[in-house]
């Protein structure tokens, strides 16, 4: 990025990539890449998807944006999709996963001050958890690295460690309007909460008068199997933010709320000017039918266990280079004992694509329209990168 006109806010890999086709992505010299990344768990679909290809295309020969002043029939169908596929009865449209939570922490929040209990404003999370780059929802985060230099940390929030029922119960206050956390933590590591305790949040929540709100933005629209994450604990949350695999790579997120929940939100106390534009609500609906039409969600269960298996497999024949394997679905970490910065270039160079993660974490998050030959394809690469690695350590014990 040396000599580069934008910010020097990433440390970008040596990579530019041309075209993309399905799971596959490729550089302008040919090389291809076997994307196990998605775009951070956004391109659900793959790379040029016809059905999205279509509707983007379709749409952009006719309208792309006029505001929230006018009615968008696409973004009414998008919201009656969700909410006939969820608990929710109510969608408001976003660009983003860290827009949609701001939604979804200001409707909580509103919710209370309707109901004449406007010192209900504090919302819980829980450490290692990751919300966005906004200045509430890293304050929501809570991580040290994301909240250094930004000024006071946004008031409102209160944190908790991760799994520590205790501490929990004993952060509920009077002033508590919701608990916020993520059925897995992505950034934190591919930590999953269980099943169990998600419900018993459910309970917590219900038993106190407050709101529970989940951050499906990476773990939704299909990742772990099931539409929703919280689906497997068989619970229902009374807000959601999500993001990333709605919109398939088009910048997309909605929050979904009850009746009840999202009662305070009212004309003129929220809005956006891009959120559910006519290009979007295309792009959107698009990856709701796909995902939607029977048997696919059933799909990514099967190829979710096959994958499973056999990244279970590489981690039990690397015991130098891998802990152990985490997550649900398609959204596996791979938590490492060597540097995973270190070993995510040997996945490069035996190409295949992954993500770090919290906690020594390589997170595989391939498309969700993979097929069995191209993860056993994914493995082998991946199998590939470990025994280089291994190549590597023993070089330098050599040494």
């Amino acid at each position: 990025m040396v000599g580069s006109s934008l910010y020097q806010t990433y440390n970008r890999a040596n990579l530019v990539f041309e075209r993309g086709e399905g799971v596959w992505l490729e550089t302008a010299d040919g090389r291809r890449f076997l994307d196990c990344a998605a775009g951070i768990a956004v391109n659900s679909l793959g790379h040029s998807h016809p059905a999205l290809v279509s509707a983007l295309k379709d749409q952009a020969e006719k309208l792309w944006h006029v505001s929230n002043v006018y009615q968008i029939p696409g973004q009414e169908e998008f919201g009656r999709k969700l909410v006939e596929a969820t608990f929710a009865d109510r969608v408001f449209c976003t660009n983003s996963g860290a827009e949609a939570l701001e939604c979804a922490i200001k409707t909580a929040r509103r919710h209370f001050h309707v109901k004449g209990q406007p010192e209900r404003v504090d919302v819980i999370t829980f450490e290692g958890a990751f919300h966005g780059r906004t200045l509430a929802t890293i304050a929501a985060g809570g991580q040290a690295k994301y909240l250094e230099g930004f000024g006071p940390k946004a008031p409102g929030f209160v944190q908790v460690p991760f799994g520590d029922r205790d501490a929990l119960l004993a952060a509920i206050s009077e002033t508590t309007a919701a608990i916020l956390i993520e059925p897995i933590q992505g950034e934190g590591g591919v930590r999953a909460v269980d099943t169990q305790t998600l419900r018993d949040l459910r309970r917590i929540c219900d038993e106190n008068g407050i709101l529970l709100i989940l951050d499906e933005v990476q773990t939704g629209v299909g990742r772990t199997g099931k539409l929703f994450a919280h689906e497997w604990a068989g619970i229902t949350p009374d807000i959601m933010a999500i993001a990333k695999g709605i919109g398939g790579g088009f910048p997309l997120g909605a929050c979904l709320a009850t009746e009840e929940a999202s009662d305070g939100m009212q004309p003129g106390t929220h809005g956006t000017t891009y959120g559910g534009n006519p290009l979007a609500m295309a792009v959107g609906n698009a990856v709701l039918d796909v995902v939607l039409a029977p048997g696919f969600l059933e799909g990514v269960r099967e190829k979710g266990l096959l994958l499973t298996q056999k990244l279970s497999g590489v981690v039990d024949r690397h015991p130098d280079i891998f802990e152990d394997l985490r997550g649900k679905g398609l959204m596996l970490g791979l938590k490492c004992r060597v540097t995973n910065t270190a070993l995510l270039d040997h996945f490069r160079n035996a190409g295949v694509l992954a993500v770090g993660a919290g906690e020594n974490v390589l997170r595989i998050l391939p498309p969700l329209t993979i097929t069995a030959e191209e993860i056993e394809e994914a493995v082998s690469r991946i199998e590939t990168a470990a025994e280089a690695m291994e190549s590597d350590m023993k070089k330098g014990a050599a040494e």
